[in-house]
């Protein structure tokens, strides 16, 4: 299972948010809180900044480096200010089989397309669902897939919910798009006779909209012939927390966010917070998505609950 923290607001140091916060998303890589496993697969962002060149476009990152040796990312981070940010930090089951690609690293966003996806969580037995999958593409979306993830399977079909993903989508549509790439996977899953938990938590932005899904296809059930085979992720449903307020950074000794819902112009939600307080974070509920855009200046939050 992987961790990441998307952003909306005020622009903030990317260094505050990926290495000095209590328990920055590059901490998490090595030392997560609340996952007993290590994320060291590589790790992406994208960032946006409305000061920049080109603001529209963001800045670019992905490495199959560990992060917390990587002296490229630290550089850029101690040099960004971003208005939204994107980042992941990947974690893949202990096997053989797992494929360490630059192709495979989170973010996914196609050329072109304002949608940009990272996933935390394991479709089960994703390639037998794939042929199934691939009748609710958009063949020039099916095209681009150019990694083995089961978490870029589900950003094209995402995309392929959506009218135009090149352009900026209404709360509402990306909400009906979510719901649709949800049942898809649902009936897919059923016409195969899968019902293994595999949890699904989804982090979206376009640099100007921000959401974050909590879901799980049949949590809590898992195969009982080999115990040792069974994911704590079966066993506990994967953590997603969020806080808002005026300001995120270091304050009367503590890394917080200042303010609080009233007033706040800006979000963050992350797989599980970034502070050691965690009085001013709530936990987004499962089977819902969260959604978050800056209608008026300021983030606007709203909880939509899925099928």
């Amino acid at each position: 299972m992987c961790r990441a923290l998307a952003y909306l607001g005020q622009p903030v140091l990317l260094d505050t948010l990926l290495y000095q916060s209590d328990s920055a998303l590059i901490r998490q890589s090595y030392m997560p809180k609340m996952l007993h496993m290590l994320n060291l697969a590589g790790f992406g962002m994208r960032a946006w900044d409305r000061h920049s060149f080109d603001a529209e476009k963001p800045f670019s990152y992905a490495s199959t480096s560990l992060p917390v040796f990587d002296r490229n990312l630290k550089a850029l981070a101690e040099k960004i200010r971003a208005t939204c940010l994107l980042a992941h930090v990947r974690g893949v089951a202990y096997s053989t089989d797992a494929e360490i690609s630059l192709q495979n690293v989170h973010p996914f966003q196609y050329p072109g397309f304002k949608l940009a996806l990272a996933h935390n969580g394991d479709l089960a037995h994703m390639r037998d669902m794939k042929p199934l999958l691939l009748q609710h593409l958009k063949p020039d979306i099916a095209m681009r897939i150019s990694g083995t993830t089961d978490s870029e399977w589900i950003y094209a079909l995402l995309a392929s919910q959506l009218e135009d993903p090149t352009r900026q989508c209404s709360a509402a549509e990306l909400v009906r798009g979510v719901d649709q790439t949800l049942m898809i996977i649902r009936d897919t899953r059923a016409q195969l006779g899968i019902n293994v938990s595999s949890s699904v938590n989804l982090f979206i932005t376009t640099g100007e909209q921000l959401a974050a899904v909590r879901y799980c296809f049949d949590f809590g059930c898992y195969r009982t012939e080999d115990p040792a085979k069974v994911h704590e992720a079966n066993l506990s449903f994967l953590s997603l927390w969020y806080t808002s307020g005026r300001e995120y950074g270091f304050h009367d000794g503590e890394w917080k966010m200042t303010g609080g819902a009233d007033t706040a112009d800006a979000i963050m939600i992350a797989s599980e917070p970034l502070t050691r307080d965690t009085s001013t974070w709530l936990e987004v509920p499962e089977y819902s998505m969260i959604y978050a855009d800056t209608r008026g200046g300021r983030p606007s939050v709203e909880i939509h609950y899925l099928g």
